[in-house]
């Protein structure tokens, strides 16, 4: 048997309190240790704790049992609006007293080109259709971009469109729109609730890889050669002769005039 000092289910915070990740932003580390469950989505949450049998009358206790679907690397290419595969079992010829068979469940996948008015692009974008009722929702794309969570987004690709949609805010890039600067501000100025720092913005959506490659090319220092090193020590020694020579003559002189008063 196998003892660690720490148990396993601590590894990944351990591991953001010591080396490189412990110099990540905070408001990085805040971001990633936010474990704000998602909204449901292939499962309806009772809102109860118990219920009242209604044939029997007696109390009884309501569980909610989350069903969490898995994200194919498909759905990172995508928007898929928090859905993804659901695993389960179905009974053969629907007989419950047949065997059990395994079955996916997979959401119907649309390809739909949708147009960002903060980026002025349209993008061909693999979506389902609750993506397009929660942009109907949000009343635009950029909204939809802009106020789903990363809980809720379960998509690289939108977090990679939300920290470039960030940074145009935040930049307020004369890019958009050149020859209509009155477009442009009325533009920025509908999207301004959701501006922050760039320095935030360029940070937003990034893996835990891309975060820390990203710090060590901040830290990255350039090798200095070793005769540069030696050339200015030895420039350094000489200016330092040269001012106790110097000293060393005015106070020669000044004693030489004291002799002959």
């Amino acid at each position: 048997m196998v003892l660690h000092r720490y148990p396993p289910r601590l590894w990944a915070a351990l591991r953001l309190q010591e080396g490189i990740c412990a110099r990540l932003p905070q408001h990085y580390l805040a971001a990633l240790r936010d474990e704000t469950p998602p909204a449901p989505v292939h499962w309806r949450p009772q809102g109860l704790s118990h219920r009242r049998n209604p044939r029997t009358g007696q109390r009884e206790r309501v569980q909610d049992v989350p069903v969490v679907p898995y994200l194919p690397p498909a759905a990172h290419e995508g928007l898929w609006g928090g859905e993804g595969w659901v695993r389960g079992f179905r009974y053969a010829r629907n007989d419950k007293l047949s065997t059990r068979l395994p079955k996916t469940w997979k959401p119907q996948l649309l390809e739909r080109q949708l147009y960002s008015e903060i980026l002025d692009t349209t993008l061909t974008v693999t979506v389902t259709m609750r993506t397009l009722d929660l942009i109907d929702e949000a009343y635009g794309f950029d909204y939809y971009i802009l106020k789903t969570p990363k809980a809720d987004m379960c998509s690289k690709l939108g977090m990679d469109l939300k920290r470039t949609m960030l940074l145009r805010l935040a930049r307020r890039d004369p890019k958009l729109h050149p020859d209509d600067p009155a477009r442009r501000e009325a533009i920025y100025n509908k999207y301004q609730e959701f501006a922050i720092p760039e320095e935030e913005a360029e940070w937003v959506g990034l893996s835990l890889e891309e975060a820390i490659e990203k710090q060590r090319l901040l830290e990255k220092k350039d090798p200095v050669p070793l005769f540069k090193v030696y050339a200015e020590e030895l420039v350094s020694q000489l200016k330092e002769q040269a001012q106790q020579k110097e000293q060393a003559q005015q106070q020669e002189q000044a004693q030489q005039k004291e002799r002959n008063l």
